[in-house]
């Protein structure tokens, strides 16, 4: 037994020994990867640069009661374009008006009592220059004349502040918009300083606001430095992608940027005589990019992702190879997309058949576009 197991195992060594000195098995080699290819130039790549914002009423005012009442009336339909000046709301005014009449009679008594002050010591002034009056009837007929004319003066003044109460129980427009919804009815009472009444807001022109990276400040700047004053196609605004009729101009740059955030506020002016915006609609702030270097434009198709960064196939100067070459992407325009950095001007990538390439892969050019293998053999 011993001997048979011992001549097997010399068998199978024989047949490893073999084996192994025999011809060594070649890689099997992979054939070029058809793609499609296209020659880079740079270019003035026109798009948009786009930011959410919300739209905001330029003028806004929150109507409050100023004296204590009833309202008695109300002057117009809610949600409906106002006019400066316009009356809103009457609060009664039958205890305003009693106080001011009342006012009115007592600036008229001292008045008379001024009259009669002013002749005393007229009188007394005419007796003193003869010696025919004491001195102290002069003094007191002068500080008599005196106190009158502050006793009118006050009473003016008594009048004329509740002549504002009577004025405050009429609510006025204070310049032209829209007025929403009444926060109070008919026959309600209302509390000075405290019952919020209603609210207008102007409606045309109408602000749109949005937040840019305190690095565009100096671009916004001095797009509104280069401003003429009027609206031109630089600012654009859009509701789900459909563009709003009227363009926009840079009204104010906020303050200050804010610490936390990095970002500040720019506010546009739009044009808005349909009444079509509302206030607090949110859109889209469509800004024209005017940068004055030229762009590098490329299929977005030609572009990978791995890992949260993006790489395209550049082909290899006198090969047939690529290499993997990682890009900063800007804007998307249309199925395009700006590369601001990675690649430069006469770059040659791949743009399509890029899923079956990897690192140093062999390439070969459709045929159908013989352009495209003269830019790589070139």
């Amino acid at each position: 037994m011993f001997i048979k197991s011992t001549q097997n195992l010399a068998i199978l060594l024989l047949l490893l020994f073999a084996a192994s000195c025999g011809p060594k098995q070649q890689p099997v080699k992979q054939p070029p990867v058809q793609v499609t290819v296209q020659k880079i130039a740079e270019s003035n790549a026109i798009y948009y640069d786009e930011y959410p914002a919300t739209l905001t009423a330029i003028n806004q005012v929150e109507l409050r009661a100023q004296v204590n009442g009833y309202i008695t009336a109300i002057h117009f339909n809610e949600g409906n374009h106002v006019k400066a000046g316009q009356k809103l709301y009457s609060i009664d005014q039958q205890q305003y008006e009693g106080a001011y009449q009342q006012a009115l009679a007592n600036l008229a008594v001292q008045e008379a009592n001024l009259v009669k002050a002013q002749k005393d010591v007229e009188r007394y002034r005419e007796l003193d220059k003869h010696d025919a009056v004491a001195k102290q009837l002069v003094d007191n007929a002068e500080a008599t004349y005196e106190a009158g004319k502050k006793q009118v003066e006050a009473a003016k003044a008594t009048v004329r502040s509740v002549q504002t109460n009577v004025r405050y129980t009429s609510i006025n427009a204070p310049f032209d918009g829209t007025i929403g919804i009444s926060q109070v009815k008919l026959g309600a009472a209302v509390s000075a300083g405290q019952t919020i009444l209603n609210t207008v807001s102007s409606d045309n022109p109408i602000a749109a606001d949005f937040s840019i990276d305190q690095k565009e400040i100096d671009r916004f700047t001095r797009l509104n430095a280069g401003s003429t004053g009027t609206a031109d196609s630089m600012f654009r605004l859009a509701f789900n992608g459909k563009v709003y009729p009227h363009v926009g101009k840079i009204r104010l740059i906020d303050r200050a940027v804010n610490s936390q955030t990095g970002t500040i506020i720019v506010r546009l002016e739009f044009s808005n005589p349909g009444n079509a915006l509302r206030a607090g609609m949110s859109g889209t702030i469509r800004v024209l990019n005017n940068a004055a270097k030229k762009s590098i434009l490329i299929p977005y198709k030609a572009v990978t992702e791995q890992l949260g960064e993006f790489f395209v196939y550049v082909v290899k100067v006198d090969s047939n190879k690529v290499t993997q070459q990682r890009v900063t992407v800007g804007k998307q325009v249309s199925r395009n997309v700006v590369i601001n950095d990675g690649l430069k001007d006469g770059d040659t990538i791949v743009t399509e058949g890029v899923q079956n390439l990897r690192e140093g892969s062999a390439i070969a050019i459709n045929t159908g576009a013989p352009e495209q293998k003269k830019a790589i053999n070139k």
